[in-house]
C-alpha cells in the first residue's frame, strides 16, 4: 500500500513592513455612529428627467414627371438639367397590344411599341445619369 510521506522542507514567506515609532499614537477604537440615515430622496442636488428619444420622419415626395423632358434639379448632382427620357414598355402597353390582335387589326398591333402615349416615360439626369422619376402614362 502506499505511505503518505511527510514534507521534508517547508517554505515560508514574510513581507516585513517598516511602521516606524508608534509609542505615541493612540489606537483606542472610536465608538461614533455613523451619520443618520434620511429616507428622503435630495432632488435638489440631482434633476433627473427621463429623456425620450425622438424620431424624425423625413418623406421625401417623388417629383410630377410628365411625359415629355422636363426642367429639374438633380438630387444627386445639384445641377439643374433638362432631364433625358427613356420610353419603356408596360403593361398597358402589352394590353393595347393584344386587343389590336383580338380585334383582328394585328398588322397595328406595333402601333403601342413605336407610340410615346402607351408607354412609361423613365426620366434621367443627362450628367450623372441619376434616376430622377417616371411617369406612368
Amino acid at each position: 500500500m502506499y505511505r503518505r510521506r511527510k514534507p521534508t522542507c517547508v517554505l515560508y514567506s514574510f513581507a516585513v513592513y517598516d511602521q516606524g515609532d508608534l509609542s505615541g499614537v493612540d489606537i483606542a477604537e472610536t465608538t461614533q455612529n455613523p451619520p443618520p440615515y434620511n429616507n428622503q430622496m435630495q432632488t435638489d442636488l440631482y434633476h433627473v428627467v427621463p429623456t425620450v428619444p425622438t424620431q424624425q420622419f423625413i418623406t421625401v415626395q417623388a417629383p410630377q414627371m410628365g411625359p415629355k423632358p422636363a426642367r429639374y434639379t438633380c438630387p444627386s448632382c445639384k445641377a439643374s438639367i433638362t432631364t433625358r427620357v427613356e420610353y419603356v414598355s408596360a403593361t398597358k402597353t402589352h394590353l393595347c397590344a393584344l386587343l389590336l390582335c383580338c380585334l383582328c387589326c394585328w398588322p397595328c398591333a406595333c402601333i403601342p411599341y413605336c407610340g410615346k402615349s402607351c408607354r412609361n416615360a423613365t426620366h434621367y439626369c443627362p450628367n450623372c445619369n441619376a434616376y430622377i422619376g417616371s411617369y406612368i402614362g
